[in-house]
């Protein structure tokens, strides 16, 4: 079977030997952060990874750095624009064009951010926002549905990765915090919908998460933001691709329309 794991630069295709994981990785935003990190996961694995970027300089930088060491391993890098209907569909036709299959797994981690206080912002960049997070996610989740659908998949495994300020919100991320909660809402949809199909559809909501994003962070800001963390520090792209791995795996074969929160503890009240 396949996997599938977008964000707005990469996406991974991976092969997966052991049972408790599907054959095929598709990740777009694979190029960096959490994205870079699930690729590297499920490759360790024994998978086949399938990196999709904007930015197909970054795709191939993540695709140098997979794991190559099981037999049958054979990854891919490609570009991908995830807010565009087209470039999501040649993607997904030349994926099967190549592996005669469609993806039996997809980490959607497409994301970026446009910040600005809510009476400044600008409406190109709460619609640019939008595109990318959410209708990105639309579209992903559709293709990767259609296509398992139309093979006669037995099972199938969309995950999408959300942010824990979908739920709370914060300052200055009015696009960003809706765009996620819309994440949210579309993954337990689509769990609902396509649960006839053995396809479970399960989103992952990470906190405060060493990235290229936060690396833009002031240290004094960061300070402030670990001291909210109860576990006190900032999670790693790591943490989260390892409950990626879960959900991917038949160790959540039970497990459909849930969120997972990847916070340390963050907001737990």
């Amino acid at each position: 079977m396949h996997f599938l794991k977008s964000s707005l630069g990469h996406f991974y295709w991976t092969e997966i030997l052991p049972p408790t994981f599907l054959h095929y990785l598709l990740s777009p935003g694979g190029g960096s952060g959490i994205g870079r990190a699930v690729c590297q996961r499920f490759a360790s694995e024994g998978a086949t990874v399938v990196v999709a970027d904007i930015s197909e300089e970054s795709a191939n930088q993540t695709l140098g750095s997979l794991n190559h060491d099981h037999k049958g391993q054979d990854h891919m890098a490609a570009a991908v624009d995830v807010s565009s209907r087209e470039s999501v569909e040649k993607l997904l036709t030349s994926i099967q064009c190549r592996y005669f299959q469609p993806p039996s797994v997809c980490v959607n981690a497409a994301g970026i951010t446009r910040d600005e206080f809510l009476l400044k912002m600008e409406d190109e960049d709460f619609d640019k926002v939008i595109q990318v997070n959410l209708k990105g996610t639309f579209l992903l989740t559709q293709a990767v549905g259609k296509a398992l659908v139309a093979c006669g998949a037995p099972k199938g495994s969309i995950i999408t990765v959300g942010s824990i300020v979908g739920k709370v919100g914060n300052i200055g991320q009015a696009n960003y915090s809706a765009s996620k909660a819309g994440v949210e809402g579309l993954t337990r949809t689509a769990a609902k919908e396509l649960s006839r199909y053995g396809i479970r559809c399960n989103c992952v909501l990470p906190g405060f998460i060493t990235t290229p994003m936060t690396d833009k962070v002031p240290e004094k800001v960061i300070s402030q933001l670990t001291s909210m963390v109860p576990l006190g520090r900032m999670g790693e792209p790591s943490e989260v691709a390892d409950v990626c791995a879960f959900l991917a795996s038949d160790d959540s074969r039970y497990i459909t329309g849930t969120s997972i929160e990847v916070t340390g503890g963050l907001f737990i009240g």
